[in-house]
């Protein structure tokens, strides 16, 4: 189905991808905290707070609205995509309300239910109005601007600004009183970027790197080669050097995965795939293991504690199977099982465990349906163009990172994620240029 004809002859979806865009930038470099912990955040005082501090996650929904309302003059509600896979979010999201009725803590599901519900209006939103906009550079540049300030600011941390920072708590009276997360993110060299932590920085890279570079590739093609490179390669240069100083384990692993599936998707001959995977699993596995070394050798805490919530999280499930403990709530029941001189998290580190934990088999089964059916919708029209490939390779990322990290509760992450997943399925309504032919156009 072609795009309707407003999406050509009007300002206004121009205008509206470039809120949402906005929006997202937005979110990005504000809104990097679980939602569990939005009671932590203060809202700013004064200018500088303004621009360097986080905002309280409410301000975020206050947008939204505004981008709901603004986008009642694109939206349009038939879609090619499965019935069944539209309706899975508003499944998933009525289950965590029913769920919510049993609840051991509600300040804390209350919180969870708010940010779903955003979840839900992404995807929908990113379904239904985003995917009609023709023109999407507003949307893309006002995007761009919000990831390269969280690169930026990245490496900012690694050349001297985490060092100064650390210097400039320890002169803080009664420093020691800070909460213990904070005190201990901010002893470690690794970089976070405007995330809550490391591994949170390296799913926002994981997830916006990809369309990022595909991006910049695409709307460089009038420059000549050595600025279009200059330019897409200091961009790639930014993320990866930031993924490699997050300290990320996972997100080095899963960036290797995308790099290799991307890999495979161009056209060139068998043989020389061969070659050059072979060659990326070598380097790319014996940089890891270099990098890694001293960690694994330490014992690999971080693995082995991961391994105990995702125990508590498979106890949780099953004294609870139909609502679980109530949404986000992993913490409290955690609390109450989990072993002797075991980590306290706040989180279970696995999406998808948490689901279970939290409500229910019918809370797991209807997210992750919801998931992995959409990556197997849109793993069938993979020949689509430069950019939306690029935004599938950052979606699969985030979804593998899910297995090991807690990005759906973490608005700068899922709120993309969502919207990206309904702008895909919802990418049959616009006509496409072959990826494949780009790509070897451009080769």
């Amino acid at each position: 189905m072609a795009a309707s004809p407003s999406s050509d002859s009007s300002i206004w979806p121009k205008t509206f991808a470039g809120l949402t865009g906005a929006w997202l930038g937005v979110s990005l470099v504000k809104f990097g905290n679980p939602v569990i912990l939005d009671r932590l955040v203060e809202s700013p005082r004064g200018f500088w707070e303004m621009v360097f501090n986080p905002w309280p996650v409410a301000w975020g929904y206050w947008m939204l609205s505004v981008l709901v309302i603004s986008g009642a003059g694109v939206v349009r509600f038939k879609t090619s995509a499965p019935r069944w896979l539209v309706a899975l979010p508003m499944v998933w999201f009525v289950w965590q309300l029913v769920a919510a009725t049993q609840t051991v803590d509600v300040q804390l599901t209350n919180a969870t239910l708010l940010h779903f519900a955003a979840c839900n209006a992404c995807f929908y939103l990113g379904l239904f109005a985003l995917s009609r906009v023709r023109q999407m550079t507003w949307f893309w540049n006002f995007l761009l601007l919000g990831f390269a300030w969280v690169l930026w600011m990245g490496l900012c941390q690694h050349f001297g600004g985490l060092e100064a920072t650390q210097q400039m708590i320890y002169q803080q009276p009664n420093w020691q009183q800070l909460p213990p997360e904070y005190l201990m993110r901010m002893a470690s060299k690794r970089i976070f970027s405007t995330l809550v932590y490391p591994n949170a920085f390296a799913g926002a890279i994981l997830l916006l790197l990809p369309a990022s570079l595909a991006v910049v590739f695409k709307m460089t093609a009038r420059l000549g080669n050595v600025v279009r490179g200059v330019l897409v390669g200091s961009l790639a240069y930014a993320g990866l050097a930031c993924l490699f100083w997050s300290g990320s384990k996972s997100g080095w692993l899963i960036a290797l995965a995308l790099g290799l599936f991307t890999l495979l998707r161009l056209p060139l001959t068998r043989q020389v795939k061969l070659g050059v995977v072979i060659a990326i699993l070598a380097v790319g596995l014996a940089g890891f293991f270099v990098k890694f070394s001293g960690y694994f050798h330490r014992g690999a805490t971080s693995v082995s504690a991961r391994f105990e919530y995702w125990r508590a999280a498979w106890e949780i499930t099953k004294s609870h199977p139909v609502l679980g403990s109530g949404p986000g709530t992993f913490s409290v029941a955690y609390k109450k099982i989990k072993a002797p001189g075991a980590e306290m998290t706040r989180l279970a580190h696995n999406n998808y465990l948490e689901q279970a934990s939290d409500s229910g088999v019918l809370g797991f089964f209807s997210f992750a349906a919801f998931v992995f059916g959409s990556l197997a919708v849109l793993y069938r029209k993979l020949n689509v163009d430069l950019i939306r490939f690029g935004v599938l390779a950052g979606v699969l990322g985030w979804v593998a990172q899910g297995f090991v990290e807690f990005g759906l509760y973490i608005p700068a992450i899922a709120w993309p994620a969502f919207l990206f997943l309904g702008w895909l399925l919802g990418g049959n309504e616009i006509d496409n240029h072959k990826w494949t032919k780009y790509a070897g156009a451009h080769a």
